[in-house]
């Protein structure tokens, strides 16, 4: 399966300096690409974490259980931020970026295996920090056809200059 982060058909939304990210508060920045979420992604995830919840790694039980088929893990949701937000947003000129954590993270609806999820993002607040600023970025990770989100989360990332 291809990466969405090797889509070529779609731009990050690029910032030349930290003026311009603050200028851009309140905005949304734009989507990643669709990334289908197949039970291999599943149970990788299951392997790497030692969650194998039987609603997440076993079809035949999980096609009685509640949702009806298996579904993603919560934290897996969450972890794909980590792929969507590069999609989404470029600070050029920061010579490091660090993920420095969330807020506030939810989980509204599951996210059933065979669904097509992206992350759509909104620039809560620029403040500085010593060599650099720090952006709060809520990263909503939608779930095609589906009026609730799999995750919403207010990351906080650190741009150093």
């Amino acid at each position: 399966m291809m990466s969405a982060a090797l889509d070529l058909t779609r731009a990050p939304r690029v910032f030349a300096h930290p003026d311009e990210l603050a200028a851009a508060v309140g905005e949304r920045l734009g989507e990643s690409a669709w990334l289908a979420i197949g039970q291999p992604r599943i149970d990788a995830f299951a392997a790497a974490t030692g969650d194998h919840q039987w609603v997440h790694v076993d079809p035949a039980r999980a096609k009685d259980g509640p949702f009806g088929a298996c579904i993603a893990h919560g934290y897996l949701t969450l972890a794909l931020v980590n792929d969507f937000l590069p999609q989404i947003v470029r600070i050029d000129g920061a010579r490091l970026g660090i993920n420095y954590g969330c807020d506030r993270v939810r989980f509204p609806a599951p996210v059933k295996v065979g669904a097509r999820v992206r992350g759509v993002a909104e620039l809560l607040r620029v403040e500085p920090l010593e060599g650099g600023v720090q952006a709060w970025i809520r990263v909503t990770v939608e779930i095609d056809g589906e009026s609730k989100p799999g995750c919403v989360a207010d990351t906080i990332s650190r741009y150093y200059f």
